[in-house]
């Protein structure tokens, strides 16, 4: 690459930094709660939208201990201060890669050390971020670098993951059938480590969704749908991923990361045994409360809203340190660093 190359790729990536810090993401300045399940949101930029409560992912109480082994997902925002960090990541990494071309550089040989390198965070992240890259058609499983070449070859003795992929077309499971035929198999081996802390309703969509639904779901443009369903896919696929295709997904999920719009709307979760809406964004350290508002709040005396809005927070702690958790448990007893 050479030295204007060069120099132009810094400007653009400063002048895009620098754009960001101009143009902050709004914050909520207020929440209320209105009639007919809307929510009525006020942005710092004057911005006003009403959303239905229906339309918005519910919760009901959840508890967790010190043998939690799950993570928990949830549709949030990702923070100003993280899309940040991963610009200013993405420029030291370049500015590295081409001041010392002489130094040799470790390529990621799996897509959990890939992703953890450029993003950092938990498991939480690693997910989140998918799910946002698959879903903002950044990434897509039948991109040409996904395909499986085709070849006579074949290996001796024959290994298990040949017998395995050699039908494939891709690098991952792209079919139905075939993915979940693959997920069968594993979990009939008792080697379902890949897909350790996915949500549970990913899982149940994922199989109970046939290769002809899923084209209906693209044909009807379900992406939250058809990403929740790929994500599952990618995932079963990881470990028969070879390295170029590895340093593909990092591209773009970094580059959805950085692409990511400062107009997107608030993600807000409805805790229903609490009769709260609230307002969530995952930063470096994980979920974080933006805003909080009760359906009852004009009968709350102070200490009932204090109550309950500590009450949230330590929930909201626990899920953090649960997702800690199976991302020590992850990186310590399976994936590469």
């Amino acid at each position: 690459m050479t030295t204007k190359r060069l120099l132009v790729l810094f400007g653009v990536l400063l002048i895009s930094t620098a754009l960001l810090a101009q143009t902050k993401m709004p914050s909520i300045r207020e929440m209320r709660w209105g009639r007919d399940y809307n929510l009525h949101v006020k942005l710092s930029n004057d911005t006003n939208y009403v959303m239905d409560v229906r339309a918005l992912h519910h919760t009901g109480e959840l508890s967790f201990n010190s043998d939690a082994e799950g993570a928990t997902y949830y549709p949030v925002s990702l923070d100003e201060e993280f899309i940040n960090h991963i610009k200013n990541r993405k420029l030291d990494s370049e500015r590295h890669q081409t001041t010392d071309s002489i130094q040799p550089t470790t390529r990621p040989t799996t897509l959990w050390s890939a992703l953890h390198g450029t993003l950092g965070g938990g498991y939480v992240h690693f997910v989140n971020c998918l799910v946002y890259a698959l879903e903002s058609n950044h990434l897509r499983l039948s991109d040409p670098i996904m395909r499986r070449p085709e070849t006579k070859w074949k290996p001796k003795p024959m290994t298990q993951s040949y017998k395995r992929t050699r039908k494939w077309e891709y690098y991952v499971p792209y079919d139905q059938k075939q993915a979940q035929r693959e997920y069968k198999l594993r979990k009939r081996e008792n080697d379902l480590r890949d897909l350790q802390g996915i949500p549970e309703k990913f899982l149940e969509l994922f199989l109970s969704t046939n290769q002809r639904n899923y084209d209906k779901l693209r044909a009807e443009g379900k992406k939250m749908q058809l990403a929740q369903i790929d994500l599952v896919r990618l995932l079963l696929g990881a470990k028969y991923l070879g390295i170029d295709q590895i340093e593909f997904i990092q591209q773009r999920v970094t580059s959805s990361v950085l692409l990511y719009s400062v107009s997107n709307l608030p993600s807000v979760i409805i805790f229903d045994d609490y009769k709260a809406a609230v307002a969530m964004t995952l930063d470096k350290t994980g979920y974080k409360i933006d805003y909080v508002v009760f359906q009852d709040q004009n009968l709350l005396s102070d200490q009932e809203f204090e109550s309950r809005y500590q009450m949230i927070e330590a929930m909201i702690e626990a899920i953090n340190e649960a997702n800690e958790k199976v991302f020590r448990k992850r990186l310590s007893s399976y994936y590469g660093s």
